[in-house]
């Protein structure tokens, strides 16, 4: 299995399915995979990536806090593999120079690896194509400025509102793998 590290790109909350959808994002490159995840992770996910401190550890705090008091180390994250419609993870920890692979959900995965500063790798498998800019007729988007104009962020977020728009959760068991 061939995997690339990637980032968290973003996590928005999807009208039509009315459910959280985190987006990473290949580093160096512009292929992402959409994961839907639940509101607890969700929540957990914001709170990390906006900085909001919490006066008591929370879930995936106190994961990471035992695996520190164990003298151990979470090394990195894999998100490795798609079965069913089920995406797979592993955690892996370092302890005196062995690594343990801990399987886990991506969505609980992320949120410890962002809690421990650890990076995140996908399956390059798994990943897709960025959605493709439309104009606002729902057709491709006249050719590009020059020289080309960053789109906001609020042009972003609408491009990944209409491409999950067309996404269907379920349609991710039927890719072979």
């Amino acid at each position: 299995m061939k995997v690339v590290e990637a980032r968290v790109n973003g996590l928005i909350f999807e009208q039509k399915t009315q459910q959280n959808v985190i987006i990473l994002k290949e580093a160096g490159g512009e292929r992402i995979l959409p994961i839907w995840i639940g509101p607890g992770e969700a929540h957990a996910i914001r709170r990390m990536l906006s900085g909001e401190p919490f006066p008591r550890p929370l879930t995936h705090d106190l994961l990471v806090l035992i695996v520190e008091g164990l003298k151990a180390k979470v090394v990195r994250v894999v998100i490795s593999d798609l079965r069913e419609s089920t995406f797979y993870a592993a955690v892996m920890v370092q302890r005196d120079g062995e690594v343990l692979s801990i399987d886990a959900r991506p969505s609980d995965s992320i949120a410890v690896a962002l809690r421990a500063k650890a990076p995140i790798f996908v399956n390059v498998e798994l990943l897709q194509e960025p959605p493709r800019r439309v104009d606002a007729e729902g057709g491709d988007e006249a050719p590009p400025e020059d020289p080309p104009r960053e789109p906001t962020e609020e042009e972003k977020a609408e491009q990944l509102r209409r491409f999950l728009e067309k996404l269907n959760p379920e349609d991710f068991g039927k890719f072979q793998l």
